[in-house]
């Protein structure tokens, strides 16, 4: 199979999950698809780019991460026009245990994103440190320290 075919071939089976990490990282229905629509032009604009075929995943969730990224900057600098009786689409993915999903949220964005991409999106501690550009001792310090501090929230919510 030829680079293009396993590129285009991963961008089309893995769409929703495209969504549900973008999504995770921006809450927001827009702007997670125009990030999904973003990372899609970028990886087949550069799809020169990836050296081995293999590391797709890795490499398209790190242009993914990019796009959401790039919109985390420019809505800091928006100041947002709520929209009165604007309700959440039934598409967004609900968590599965909301709580969870909220202390997720709270914790600092470098270590949100790597608990969201070692447990939402399953990638290996290597594989996250190519996607955020972090050694692999950073990657699991943040992940260790992240889940603490899940740990220790979520008992206190049970108390």
């Amino acid at each position: 199979m030829t680079k293009e075919e396993t590129l285009t071939s991963f961008l089309v089976e893995n769409q929703a999950r495209f969504y549900r990490l973008a999504y995770s990282v921006l809450r927001n229905r827009e702007e997670a698809l125009d990030a999904v629509q973003t990372a899609v032009c970028r990886a087949l604009e550069h799809q020169d780019s990836l050296r081995d075929p293999g590391a797709v995943k890795t490499w398209f969730t790190r242009i993914l991460m990019n796009a959401c990224n790039d919109t985390l900057r420019q809505r800091s600098r928006v100041v947002p026009f709520p929209e009165n009786g604007e309700e959440p689409s039934q598409e967004d993915p609900e968590p599965a245990d909301e709580t969870l999903a909220r202390r997720v949220e709270a914790l600092p964005a470098e270590v949100g994103t790597v608990i969201r991409l070692r447990f939402y999106e399953e990638l290996t501690l290597r594989e996250i440190g190519e996607v955020t550009g972090q050694n692999i001792n950073t990657v699991k310090s943040r992940l260790y320290a992240g889940l603490k501090k899940l740990r220790v929230a979520m008992e206190g919510a049970e108390i």
